[in-house]
């Protein structure tokens, strides 16, 4: 069985919720749908734009990053990935119709960059792969599991936001060392 994982992807400050429906309604393309594993450039005018709840409005400072790439590993199976990694795993059980999922795909993405030398960052379809999600019990979306030594050492469910996400992490990590 092959396992195809996304390592990290377009940083989150790139890719909000309003700022893709903009780009996706100013271009003259027909596809609305983003592939995590494309290179996304916003037109430089909304580049410079900070969306809030309040609507559009320009930054104090400029503040463009690159986009990152997604960086997709096949394995052979689920446990060589475990076992080759040499930093723990989180890993994302999540489906694509699943809304708090869709709300973590960037949080998640700014963790693997902020995280990036303590932990990987891997997310599994439940959908494409159930077989693994029957093997840790997933029962709820999304539910992340903290592997290290190719086994489990934490697990939590439920969407958090990036510094929750970082604060878990780190907690688990040196309180499991």
């Amino acid at each position: 069985m092959a396992v195809s994982v996304t390592a990290s992807s377009i940083p989150s400050s790139l890719c909000s919720d309003r700022a893709a429906r903009l780009a996706a309604s100013s271009s003259s393309s027909s596809s609305s749908n983003l592939s995590s594993s494309s290179s996304l450039q916003f037109p430089v005018q909304l580049r410079r734009l900070r969306m809030g709840t309040n609507g559009a409005s320009a930054p104090s400072r400029h503040r463009i990053l690159a986009p990152v790439e997604a960086k997709k590993q096949t394995f052979s199976n689920f446990d060589d990935l475990l076992a080759n990694s040499d930093r723990p795993v989180l890993v994302d059980f999540y489906a694509t119709w699943c809304g708090p999922c869709q709300f973590m795909a960037p949080i998640l993405n700014e963790v693997s960059i902020t995280l990036n030398d303590k932990i990987q960052v891997v997310k599994i379809d439940t959908e494409k792969y159930p077989s693994i999600a029957d093997k840790y019990g997933i029962q709820a979306l999304p539910t992340f599991i903290i592997f290290k030594d190719g086994e489990p050492y934490d697990r939590f469910e439920g969407a958090l936001n990036a510094d929750q996400l970082i604060e878990r992490i780190e907690t688990a990590l040196k309180v499991n060392q």
